[in-house]
């Protein structure tokens, strides 16, 4: 059913869960007198395990919703600004089409869309292939190309850049590998691996081709760790060469993921906006962190963004035109997990960014096992962040999974976000 969700004031509901948004001398951005987003919806699509989803809008308005948990590859489609949802049909496993995780959208100007994803095996926790399709046709029809079927496949992204080269890239915990196609997906290319060693966190394209790739020292599902690979690696050529800095800012990576004193992390995003400057968004346990480099990833000003008396993780991060960009994050955890949302308009000083935040929300995401000793499944966040876009009407397409194995209720949430 849909409904409509009419937000307070900022202050109010930052009191409630704990945020804070007061200064901090040239961290926190100030926020007084700050009006908070309006988020319209959910509108819910149920049937089918989406499991981190991922959302694109196709150049003509159509949009596109993937996620995972199925035996094959999931793709959703809305033609009416996500007032409905319909479920693509993008082929059988014996025409290629295969992957039960990950998985990452893309679309050219010219409308040729681009669906990745993998195959893991959950008995041997392992990845074992990535694979691409591509539709030419709003999505009628796809064909796949297998890019991968090496043990420890995993994580794989796709952008395209402005003239129309796709890229892929995913790592198999020995570096990070890189595929593109020179004929709009028909025909792929390996190219040589951006790195020997380290996990593909982000993938990034901006003005003029640049790529950004965030490189982290796990990698294969979280089966290898190399210590001290925390690189953002930039590319100018297309992805035949790359430069490689270090990270912004300071964290601290769980190996092995069991960990439970150790912050949660997985993807840490990367954002190009219109006139080419690279955008970091992290986390720590001093805040929400947003870090913008002028010079590809040389040199970084850095703003605490949030704080917040809850823990803080699996960000993710979109943006357009000149400073703009959108954000989302989760805090707490179990009862207390809330997923976040807000805009930052960055100038091009040093100032810190305004931060427009709309009031937290509680996705219908549990964990898929029982605890130790039975009782009800803990909340769950249904995945390594919550992925949003910018709309072609100027909006925000938020879109959150849903994973309620005790109600057997399955699929995705989609929100439109507006400014106030």
């Amino acid at each position: 059913m849909k409904r409509s969700v009419v937000v307070s004031l900022l202050g109010l509901f930052a009191l409630a869960v704990g945020c804070s948004l007061a200064p901090d001398p040239g961290q926190t951005p100030r926020a007084t007198e700050v009006p908070a987003l309006v988020m319209a919806g959910p509108v819910e699509q149920l049937g089918l395990r989406a499991r981190e989803p991922m959302v694109v809008e196709h150049p003509d308005g159509t949009l596109f919703v993937a996620g995972y948990g199925e035996d094959l590859p999931t793709l959703w489609t809305s033609r009416d600004q996500g007032a409905t949802w319909t479920r693509v049909n993008v082929g059988t496993a014996a025409e290629g089409a295969i992957g039960n995780s990950d998985v990452d959208l893309a679309v050219a100007l010219n409308g040729t869309l681009y669906f990745v994803t993998m195959v893991f095996d959950r008995k041997a926790s392992e990845g074992t292939h990535v694979s691409i399709g591509v539709s030419h046709d709003v999505g009628a029809t796809w064909s796949w190309t297998l890019l991968s079927h090496t043990r420890f496949d995993d994580r794989p992204w796709v952008e395209v850049a402005t003239k129309g080269t796709p890229h892929v890239i995913w790592n198999d915990g020995e570096g990070v590998c890189h595929a593109t196609s020179p004929d709009d997906g028909r025909t792929w290319i390996e190219q040589d691996r951006i790195t020997p060693q380290g996990g593909s966190s982000h993938l990034a394209v901006g003005p003029n081709g640049v790529i950004a790739v965030r490189i982290t020292p796990l990698s294969a599902s979280g089966n290898k760790f190399h210590p001290g690979v925390d690189l953002i690696a930039v590319s100018t050529d297309g992805g035949r060469t790359w430069r490689k800095h270090p990270a912004p800012g300071r964290r601290k990576w769980a190996f092995p993921l069991s960990d439970k004193e150790t912050l949660p992390r997985w993807v840490e995003p990367l954002a190009w906006d219109a006139r080419g400057a690279l955008y970091s968004l992290w986390s720590n346990e001093e805040g929400l962190w947003l870090a913008r480099s002028a010079d590809l990833g040389a040199t970084w000003s850095t703003w605490r963004v949030v704080q917040s008396e809850e823990v803080m993780y699996f960000p993710y991060l979109d943006a357009r035109a000149t400073g703009e960009l959108a954000a989302t994050w989760f805090s707490g955890q179990a009862a207390k997990m809330r997923a976040h949302l807000a805009k930052f308009e960055v100038g091009t000083g040093i100032a810190p960014p305004r931060v427009i935040e709309a009031p937290p929300f509680q996705p219908d995401t549990w964990s898929r096992t029982t605890p130790p000793g039975g009782g009800s499944p803990p909340r769950d966040t249904g995945g390594e962040y919550l992925a949003l876009t910018f709309l072609r009407s100027g909006a925000l397409g938020l879109v959150s999974p849903i994973q309620n194995p005790a109600t057997q209720r399955f699929g995705f949430s989609w929100w439109r976000v507006e400014a106030p």
